[in-house]
Order: structure tokens, then sequence, then C-alpha cells
């Protein structure tokens, strides 16, 4: 995948409904492309139908009302925009419940506190499929901060920060744990919700989230954590001389106690890579630099800028299909779509 092509901006506004219902209009070729994704995806990796698919997400329908409530109405809306059915919508948003599972990832990901500016980045290692769906939604709401994402159609929860400086990346982990409490894509949105980082991190502890994964949140107060999440423990990751990274296998030791983990073989070189590469630069680094961090090839092709691996099964290939560098105390975000070595530029302030 060698693809720079423009992501779909969307700025929306208004009630839930109205919000998503605006994404479910202006998004639909997008949020088509990840129906069919998925709906492929979900039957090579664990054999279900599309409708079974649908079945197991509704399972997470009474944790959601539990949890935001507004959450249903932007998914009902963006259904409704999309002509499609809830459902469809809503097993998007668990999508990492119905295979992530039990399917590897791979993504890298970077918060740092230097000279008093709070950077936050990753490279998105998945389908080189889904970059015909992602969108850059950006969220006026009442009540709650503005939010601005990048996220595959449909999803209403994602990576990227909000007019608060609050941010979050996201890490896949593999751990065949499940529990029909809230999908992760729905906790991210959760965080992007929330004004100051301990409304953040309040928002997916005590084991809210269905299945686990890694949350990196940060704020522009200088605060961040690694957050592992999971519906059985959440352990927060503290950042050592300013720095927080993380990629594909749980950390934790107590959490690695609780949960069995199945990473891939790369996860934990390219963590030890991208701290000796973050810990490399200037303390007055920019967004460039970083990028270039994203951009490493050590241990090709299964490095930090991902690319597609020959020898791994099907099921197993992935690479990079965007990158997103964030400065959250002067309000920057900053994107690449496609592998980092070659992506093409966004860029705009919150």
């Amino acid at each position: 995948m060698n693809d720079t092509r423009t992501v779909r901006k969307i700025h929306l506004s208004g009630s839930p409904y109205e919000i998503g219902r605006g994404h479910g209009e202006q998004g639909k070729r997008e949020i088509t492309n990840s129906l069919s994704t998925y709906e492929a995806l979900f039957h090579g990796y664990t054999g279900m139908s599309w409708q079974e698919a649908c079945e197991k997400a509704l399972l997470h329908h009474d944790a959601i009302s539990a949890f935001r409530p507004d959450y249903l109405e932007e998914m009902q809306g963006v259904a409704d925009g999309a002509g499609v059915r809830f459902e469809d919508i809503l097993a998007l948003n668990a999508r990492s419940e119905i295979a992530l599972t039990a399917t590897p990832d791979g993504c890298t990901s970077f918060a740092c506190n230097w000279e008093g500016e709070v950077w936050l980045g990753q490279n998105w290692d998945w389908k080189s499929s889904q970059l015909d769906s992602l969108l850059d939604i950006q969220i006026e709401q009442e009540g709650k901060p503005s939010v601005r994402m990048i996220t595959e159609g449909g999803i209403i929860g994602k990576i990227g920060s909000n007019s608060a400086g609050v941010g979050v990346c996201l890490n896949a982990l593999m751990t065949r744990t499940w529990q029909p409490k809230v999908p992760i894509h729905l906790g991210l949105r959760a965080v992007l919700d929330s004004h100051t980082f301990e409304e953040a991190s309040e928002a997916v502890s005590d084991g809210r989230m269905a299945s686990p994964a890694h949350f990196l949140i940060a704020s522009k107060s200088g605060e961040m954590a690694g957050t592992e999440v999971s519906p059985v423990h959440t352990a927060a990751i503290p950042p050592e001389n300013g720095l927080v990274v993380h990629t594909n296998h749980i950390c934790d030791q107590q959490l690695q106690k609780a949960v069995s983990d199945f990473p891939i073989p790369d996860s934990a070189p390219r963590l030890n890579r991208i701290q000796e590469l973050m810990n490399g630069l200037d303390e007055t680094a920019n967004a460039e630099q970083m990028f270039a961090v994203l951009s490493d090839h050590e241990n090709y092709p299964d490095s930090i800028c991902r690319h597609i691996n020959p020898s791994h099964p099907e099921h197993m290939q992935m690479e990079t299909v965007f990158s997103i560098v964030m400065n959250l105390t002067a309000g920057s975000f900053d994107y690449r779509t496609g592998r980092a070595c070659e992506a093409g530029a966004g860029s705009s302030r919150i």
C-alpha cells in the first residue's frame, strides 16, 4: 500500500442523534466499506455470519445503555443516515469484541512530556482495505469538549484528541477474553468526551470494558498513563522520564495474571525499539522527528512502520494504515495516511 489519498473530513454538531445522522449521511461510502471489510473479517477469523456478529454485538446493548445512553442514540443516527440497521452499526462499534479477541493486530504508540509540551502519537496497523474507510471527524457537542478523531466509517470512537487537551491512542491486545460490557471503541469515545485526564481515566476504569486493550491517555496538563483495560482489571502504567510507550502485549503484572495474553512475536521488539528511539530524541523534538520514529524499519517488515509480510498467513497480514502525532499543549493534530515512511500528510488545529 502506497496511498496518500485524502481522508474525508466531516464536521458534526447537534444532538447525539443529529451527530450520528450526519456521520451516516456524509460517511455512507466509508461505512459501506467498513461493513464489507468486517463481514469478510468476522467470517474469516471466527466463522461467524454477519447476522451472528450482530447478535453478539447486541449483547452489549444493556451495558452501553447504563454507561452512555447517548451513544445508542448516536449509533441509531449513524444507521439511519447511512440507510442500514442499528445492529449493523453496533457490530462495527463492537468489532474488537467480535473479532480481535482472536485476531492479531499491531500498533505502536507513545506519549511524552518534554519541555512542557505533551505529545501523543501512534501508527495504526491494520487491514489495508480500511484505508478506504477512514474518516476525519470533528464533533461539536453541548456540555462536552469538541472532539477530533480519525476513525473508521460507522465507528463513533477512535484515536484523537479534544478541545480540553485530552487525547487517546489505541493498541490492540489479543487475549480471547470477553464479557458483555462496554465495547472498547465506545470507551475511546468516552475518553474523548472528557474534560480532564482524571475524568478520562475514570470513564474506562474498574473493569468496565468488554475486552482487553491498551488506551494511551494523556492531557495537556502533563498527566499521562498507559491504561490497560479489560473486563476483569484495569491497570495504569506510569511514565518513566516523561515517556510512556506501548505495543501489543500486556505489560502490567497483575493484568498478566488475570488475563491470558497471546501477543504477536514482534510486539516486544517494537516496544524496545520505540522506547530506544523516543529516548534518543532531543526534548525539543518536533512532529517531523516523531513521524520519523514512526517510519522506523528495524525488524522489517514487522517493524514500527509495518509492511505486509508475505510469509505470514493472510489473517496476520497487515500494514500501517495511518500515523498520527498530536501536540496536546499546542492543540495540533497531524496525521498521514498509508505507511509512515511514504505517507501523505494532513494537519490542522483542534
